[in-house]
């Protein structure tokens, strides 16, 4: 009993490690994670390591294949639209009742966190993990605000999978943003049907500017669907490649460097 204990514990330990590094971008989408290599940095044994990458793969974070191995989950584009489909449903109802419910302290807290998350939207250099942190605050709040428990739950769960894939190379900005500070001005207005509408065309911007930044993972996906790139060196070059390839979409240039593509990355 006390065994099974310590490993549930254990498998918790490594699950909550596992997901803050996948969130962070520490394990980009596509790297290959070795059970035996994990476990021997967290000092614990194979089997709650085990354990915690079959909850992060119940989750949509993590992907396995027999004889291949595990890795971050490559999406694919039928992945990313189904996902919005039901983003979309959720948080659309969200600011229905957002609009409807919300008291005057909390539509204020809510114009203070958007302008926060639009400033910290076009930063290159800024933290990128505290935007995202941020962005996930802004929309579980207002879900949060519904007093609807359930409706909270699901929109929290549809986030995390989100914050993996806003990891990957950011696209171009054009300008100062103020996508959020305009999405919440209409909801605080108070008309059920127009916030509802603004929240439907900002999850279609989402959408779209997550299928441009996944384009290449994408493509990815399509070459090594069964077999996955073990080596910290290859994958290093599938991941440098992805990268490449998303930059070039935006007219900028990444430099190769085929003897060390690994510390090439890393220095990014």
């Amino acid at each position: 009993m006390n065994v099974s204990k310590e490993n549930i514990s254990l498998a918790g330990e490594a699950y909550v490690i596992l997901r803050e590094r996948i969130l962070r971008g520490k394990l980009p989408i596509g790297k290959v994670i070795s059970r035996r290599k994990l476990a021997g940095e967290l000092g614990m044994s194979m089997l709650p390591v085990s354990e915690a990458l079959m909850r992060l793969e119940f989750e949509g974070l993590v992907e396995s294949r027999p004889r291949a191995g595990t890795r971050v989950k490559i999406p694919t584009e039928e992945d990313v639209r189904g996902h919005y489909v039901v983003r979309e449903a959720l948080e659309v109802e969200a600011a229905k009742l957002f609009a409807e419910k919300a008291t005057p302290q909390e539509r204020a807290e809510l114009q203070r966190l958007a302008t926060r998350v639009d400033a910290l939207s076009t930063q290159t250099d800024g933290d990128r993990f505290l935007f995202l942190s941020l962005h996930e605050k802004l929309h579980r709040r207002i879900a949060e605000c519904t007093k609807c428990q359930p409706l909270c739950d699901a929109i929290e769960k549809n986030h995390v999978l989100a914050s993996t894939w806003l990891c990957t190379p950011k696209p171009a900005s054009a300008g100062p943003s103020h996508r959020h500070q305009d999405l919440i001005e209409v909801l605080i207005k108070g008309d059920a049907q127009a916030a509802a509408e603004a929240m439907r065309e900002h999850v279609a911007y989402a959408l779209k500017n997550t299928l441009q930044r996944l384009e290449p993972y994408f493509q990815t996906h399509e070459a090594n669907a069964e077999t996955y790139v073990r080596s910290s060196k290859k994958s290093a070059m599938v991941e440098t490649d992805a990268v490449a390839e998303s930059f070039a979409s935006e007219g900028r240039s990444v430099k190769r460097s085929p003897r060390n593509p690994a510390k090439q990355l890393a220095n990014k």
